[in-house]
């Protein structure tokens, strides 16, 4: 196959120490040998890939089916999973792909401060998310639903909602070293049914783990009309991204 129809797909840098190691044997998004691009003391794990399925109309076309999506976001994070057990490294977003090493190589040298950085930022560390879910006509008490028209109510309802997904934050903050919260997609005043009311991202280091999911448990058992949903830990793949533009 023609060198323009391949492409190098990265997963993940880290410090170049062992990266030979960490990556032998393991396969990536389309069963290609994962291998470890080195320049100086950082390297980025990658695989080759053919371009056909992975750039332009061919990419959208897939990225629109999310079956596909999904099995070659698995394989992607089963990569940084499996490279992260053998120590630090900074997660890449999945789909990013360079045209060849060299351009790999470029990236590591251009941003070699900023990677080092990021790296010593998410050492030992993990990323959980929380969602936060309530039915804003349900937060507002029933007596308060007799009384006043049924649209002032669901606003009502709706700023107790807030004030509980603002008392979940607060709370999660102090057992994480850095957290974000994401728009809500379903969420608002308007709503009708159950939101989602936090969506949020948190950094966690890994001592803290055990301390962050019985605080959630705590939080939830606080209140009968809120549900909490906790995914990960997982690579700190939404903090990593607002480090290094890659």
């Amino acid at each position: 196959m023609a060198a323009e129809d391949l492409g190098v797909w990265v997963y993940a840098l880290a410090r170049a120490d062992r990266a030979q190691d960490r990556t032998a044997g393991l396969r990536g998004v389309a069963g290609e040998p994962v291998r470890a691009v080195v320049a100086g003391d950082l390297a980025a794990v990658v695989g080759t890939v053919e371009l056909d399925e992975f750039r332009g109309a061919g990419l959208r076309r897939n990225f629109s089916d999310a079956d596909w999506f999904a099995a070659k976001a698995r394989a992607h994070n089963a990569v940084v999973s499996a490279v992260r057990r053998g120590g630090s490294v900074f997660p890449v977003r999945p789909a990013t792909i360079y045209r060849d090493d060299w351009r790999v190589c470029q990236l590591l040298s251009k941003e070699h401060e900023e990677i080092q950085a990021a790296l010593r930022r998410i050492s030992g560390r993990e990323e959980l998310g929380v969602k936060v879910y309530a039915d804003p006509k349900s937060m507002a008490v029933q007596g308060d639903l007799r009384r006043r028209r049924q649209l002032a109510s669901q606003y009502e309802g709706y700023r107790m909602a807030v004030a509980e997904a603002d008392r979940v934050h607060t709370a999660l903050m102090r057992c994480a070293v850095e957290g974000k919260r994401k728009p809500s997609p379903n969420g608002g005043a308007e709503a009708t049914g159950p939101s989602t009311i936090l969506n949020g991202s948190y950094l966690v280091d890994d001592d803290g783990v055990e301390l962050f999911v019985e605080t959630i448990t705590a939080l939830e058992r606080s209140t009968a009309r809120i549900k909490l949903e906790v995914t990960g830990p997982w690579p700190p793949y939404s903090f990593a991204e607002d480090m290094i533009a890659i």
